[in-house]
């Protein structure tokens, strides 16, 4: 069974694979909008202040875990309490989060795919016209790209931890990094971009409200990858040897990084070519921004650098998006396979063949969710508004569970596992941990402040989506 779990060959493998985990949707597209929406900079400094005070000692508690037990969110769970019932299904709501959004994943990595085709065959105009995103997702076709995509990414979950997701982060998450900078780069020398720029970097905390205290935490926590199970399931493939609090920080700093130079490519190629943009109309929606709005300010591009130079920078912005969506999506899925093979026993390959079966059966309904199927695209209803399924999957495990999760990872780490038991598995790797700072915060803040927020939070969103 060790063989079969596999663990990753050094530090930089697994801060490249967390990071990899962390760096999505969220991160290039709904950061750099929140913030713009809500105070520039100061929206910034609030982000900043949740990561290190909030969602570190979360990062560190969870890597913890799954370091000491080797198992997944269910056995780490399972064996840190000793097999009690309510924890264990604490352990099986961390596998059904993750297993959920890999479904909203998948669909939305499925757009990106055909809108990458659809700029390399130089149809970038048909992609800016109003309401063409509507025709797109209701193609039936998407079930073409949607079968390359899941083999895609299960040939790769096949090649385990060392020879699948550690290899695809170390091409990968470098990659991304360097189109990034460069894309930031191009974007600085167009004229207006320092309007962008402004607006991004000058803190207005005129804006700031409870709403915005309690988006950017939400942001903070699903950005890290916590509350989905990945970072007890990457900790049980983390050496003995290596330290936990540091490879934490440089996860953070990765994430966080790519999220501000994110903002610094947005915000600024918005206002180079209409310097007049009132942000309060920019969605907050990840989806909607860059289905239906980006690909019109790539357009707007073709002033400057012709319509080849536009598709041609729209197609590595779409590029980068889809690597960064890649990597999130190996990384969920690969916390349900865990557990099969922990708990079930499954080979790997067994327990990828049954995971590429679950997902496929939820998949193909949420991929119905936007006009193929009337059934699903109005599958409910709730706060008053028509949902479909895929509004559903996102809303309940995108949107909500997560600070849930958290809460209860802190509940657990604090007053069954103990501090005690927890600072003996951190101390591992780091003997300056015992007697730090770092130590009396985290005994102080995981059993009281941060569950009491995270609890804040989670209640926060039920009353504003559901009711």
């Amino acid at each position: 069974m060790a063989q079969d779990r596999g663990q990753f060959s050094s530090k930089l493998g697994f801060i490249l694979a967390a990071a990899g985990s962390a760096v999505g949707l969220g991160n290039l597209v709904a950061f750099p909008v929140m913030a713009s929406k809500n105070g520039g900079a100061a929206f910034l400094i609030i982000y900043l202040f949740f990561v290190a005070f909030i969602c570190y000692p979360v990062m560190m508690a969870e890597i913890a875990m799954g370091r000491n037990t080797t198992r997944n969110p269910v056995g780490a769970f399972s064996t840190l309490s000793g097999g009690k019932t309510i924890w264990r299904l604490a352990g099986m709501l961390a596998i059904l989060t993750p297993f959920m959004i890999a479904v909203f994943y998948t669909v939305i990595t499925v757009w990106l795919v055909v809108y990458i085709k659809e700029i390399f065959f130089g149809n970038l105009d048909v992609l800016s016209q109003p309401g063409n995103f509507g025709e797109v997702v209701a193609r039936p076709s998407l079930f073409g790209y949607l079968i390359g995509l899941l083999f895609l990414m299960f040939f790769i979950l096949l090649g385990g931890v060392k020879g699948g997701i550690e290899r695809l982060a170390r091409v990968l998450m470098p990659t991304l990094a360097i189109m990034l900078v460069l894309l930031v780069a191009f974007v600085l020398t167009l004229d207006n971009a320092g309007v962008g720029v402004s607006y991004y970097l000058v803190p207005d905390f005129g804006r700031v409200d409870l709403a915005v205290i309690n988006g950017a935490l939400s942001q903070a926590f699903f950005s890290l990858s916590l509350g989905m199970g990945i970072l007890i399931t990457y900790g049980s493939y983390f050496s003995r040897e290596d330290n936990i609090g540091e490879s934490a920080r440089m996860v953070a700093i990765a994430d966080t990084s790519i999220a501000f130079f994110a903002g610094m490519l947005i915000l600024p190629a918005i206002f180079a070519f209409d310097p007049n943009t009132n942000t309060d109309d920019l969605s907050t929606s990840s989806v909607g921004l860059i289905f239906d709005f980006l690909p019109q300010i790539f357009l707007s591009m073709q002033d400057t650098v012709g319509y080849g130079g536009a598709s041609f920078v729209a197609a590595v912005f779409f590029i980068l998006v889809f690597f960064a969506a890649l990597t999130s999506m190996v990384s969920i899925i690969e916390i349900p396979i865990a557990c099969w093979i922990d708990e079930l026993g499954f080979s790997r390959k067994k327990a990828v063949l049954f995971q590429a079966v679950l997902l496929t059966v939820f998949t193909i309904p949420a991929t119905m969710s936007l006009g193929i199927s009337d059934f699903f695209t109005n599958f409910t209803s709730y706060g008053g508004v028509n949902k479909s399924f895929f509004d559903l999957v996102s809303d309940v495990f995108y949107e909500t569970i997560l600070p849930f999760v958290g809460f209860t990872v802190c509940i657990f780490c604090a007053y069954n596992w103990k501090v005690s038991g927890l600072k003996e598995e951190l101390v591992i790797g780091d003997n300056s941990y015992s007697g730090s700072l770092v130590e009396k915060y985290i005994n102080f803040s995981l059993g009281t402040v941060i569950p009491a927020v995270l609890l804040i939070v989670f209640i926060s969103t039920v009353n504003q989506i559901y009711l």
